[in-house]
């Protein structure tokens, strides 16, 4: 990592909770109907899937459990357009596959890392899950590899890690506010937890084109 990355990574910050529910609805409501379509896409598909025979389902089905981490990564490529105020548009979503692997990858790892630490321990694998939310979007924004970004990622979010917690399991709770509401409510409260989570990254880490002293 270059001495000028490890400005983020070395200094404290404050976490501010509500400054970044607002600033996630702040973005999401740029583009409500482009997350909310991008969204029901990826139901649709999913449940055209689960619709077809078994015998029949077996390959496409692994093709897109393959391919759904880059979809949704899709959510943050947008909101880091929208919060950066950059034109986007539809097939911005599907921008993630310009960096198939980076994101596959780092998502893999992560995952696995997860998986074992719940296993053995349960509360390594839940450190973990937290300590890995700006992951990904250190490989979109930084182009950071995969040890890289999860390293830069737990580092920084380890300083403020039960505030993190907090911010994760409110983004639950929204979520589960949304399934109430005939699962309708998912459609707002799924993007809106992304754009939330980048609401978080650009208050604590800042963007690559802009000086990172605060």
């Amino acid at each position: 990592m270059s001495e000028s990355n490890l400005n983020f990574v070395d200094r404290d910050y404050t976490f501010k909770f509500e400054k970044y529910f607002d600033r996630g609805w702040e973005i999401f409501r740029q583009y409500i109907w482009g997350f909310s379509g991008f969204l029901s896409l990826n139901f649709l598909i999913s449940t055209g899937l689960s619709e077809l025979p078994q015998s029949e389902a077996a390959l496409p089905t692994a093709i897109y459990n393959f391919v759904t981490p880059v979809l949704t990564a899709g959510y943050y490529i947008v909101a880091l357009k929208l919060a950066k105020n950059k034109s986007r548009n539809f097939a911005d979503f599907f921008a993630g596959f310009k960096s198939f692997f980076p994101i596959f990858l780092v998502n893999l790892v992560s995952s696995l890392l997860i998986f074992f630490g719940l296993i053995l321990f349960i509360l390594p694998g839940i450190y973990l899950a937290i300590a890995y939310l700006f992951a990904i979007l250190f490989v979109l924004e930084y182009r950071f590899g995969v040890w890289q970004a999860l390293e830069a990622s737990r580092k920084i979010i380890s300083k403020n890690w039960l505030s993190f917690f907090g911010f994760s399991l409110t983004l639950l709770y929204v979520n589960l506010v949304g399934i109430l509401f005939l699962g309708i409510g998912l459609l707002v409260t799924i993007p809106l937890s992304y754009c939330a989570i980048v609401a978080a990254f650009e208050d604590i880490v800042g963007w690559k084109s802009v000086n990172l002293e605060k």
